[in-house]
C-alpha cells in the first residue's frame, strides 16, 4: 500500500526502518516488481506495508511484509522472494 506522509511517520515510529524516498532511482523498478507501495529498508531487507485484516480491532492498521532480503553482508544487494508476513502490525489511525 502507498502511504501518505503522516502514515509513513506513524509506521517509522513503530518499526525501525528507513523509508525509500519516492524519487529514489530504484523505486520504478521496485514498483514493477512488487506493485505501488511505500518501501522500507531495515536490517533484514526490503519491506512493504499491507492492510491488516483484523475487523475486531477498531483501528486502521497494516502488517509489515518482507519482499526481499539482503543477499550480502554489506547490505547493498537485495534478493526478492515470496512475500513473508513479519508479524509486525503497525497502527496507522484510530477510528475513535
Amino acid at each position: 500500500m502507498k502511504l501518505n506522509s503522516t502514515q509513513v511517520t506513524q509506521t517509522l515510529s513503530q518499526f525501525d526502518a528507513e523509508v525509500l524516498p519516492e524519487n529514489h532511482p530504484a523505486v520504478p523498478q521496485l514498483n514493477d516488481l512488487f506493485g505501488d507501495h511505500t518501501f522500507f529498508l531495515d536490517g533484514s531487507g526490503l519491506n512493504v506495508l499491507e492492510p491488516a485484516r483484523a475487523p475486531e480491532i477498531e483501528v486502521q492498521a497494516g502488517e509489515i511484509v518482507s519482499v526481499a532480503s539482503w543477499s550480502d553482508a554489506t547490505l547493498t544487494s537485495l534478493r526478492p522472494h515470496e512475500p513473508e508476513p513479519t508479524g509486525v502490525v503497525v497502527v496507522l489511525e484510530s477510528k475513535h
